[in-house]
């Protein structure tokens, strides 16, 4: 086991004990739960700067029928997906390919992707590194009792560019 001299040694900055991230542990409804400003779907932040994780972010998103994501990129942020539950058409630089539960997705960073979901309900874990995706829902979403968000175009486009994302 690492003491905190050979975790300063290989991070090159100095460990504070009392500012390293605790841990913890979240039940199935854990996190911060949001709402889908386009689709109204659920969407759970699990793990972010806000709980501690400076390296990555996760979280699930519920895609309702015919919701889908719109294409775009991440332009310093590397995602994957896990399907939680449902089926659909995931779209990796204009190429179609079907994904369904159990399935898993990789997406480097610059890379154009999204998701189609014309007949069923989409569940999906997400992961990215570094964060970022957290910062956009907090800004686009609201929490379950509030107005909903409605934003254009360009007011979606412009928050998405603040956390280094590009919708085409």
């Amino acid at each position: 086991m690492p003491n905190s001299k050979d975790i300063e040694a290989q991070s090159h900055k100095p460990v504070n004990a009392q500012s390293r991230p605790q841990g913890y542990v979240l039940g199935p409804s854990g996190g911060e739960h949001l709402i889908h400003f386009r689709d109204g779907g659920n969407i759970f932040i699990k793990v972010d700067p806000v709980g501690g994780s400076s390296n990555l972010a996760m979280g699930t998103q519920q895609l309702p029928i015919g919701a889908g994501i719109p294409v775009h990129r991440h332009f310093h942020m590397e995602e994957a997906f896990y399907v939680l539950e449902g089926r659909g058409t995931f779209i990796l630089n204009d190429v179609p390919h079907p994904c369904e539960r159990g399935g898993t997705i990789f997406i480097p960073k610059n890379t154009w992707h999204g998701f189609a979901n014309s007949d069923q309900e989409l569940v999906l874990l997400w992961i990215m590194a570094p964060p970022g995706l957290d910062g956009f829902f907090r800004e686009t979403c609201r929490p379950p009792g509030e107005p909903r968000r409605e934003l254009t175009r360009e007011q979606r486009d412009a928050i998405a560019r603040k956390y280094g994302t590009e919708f085409r």
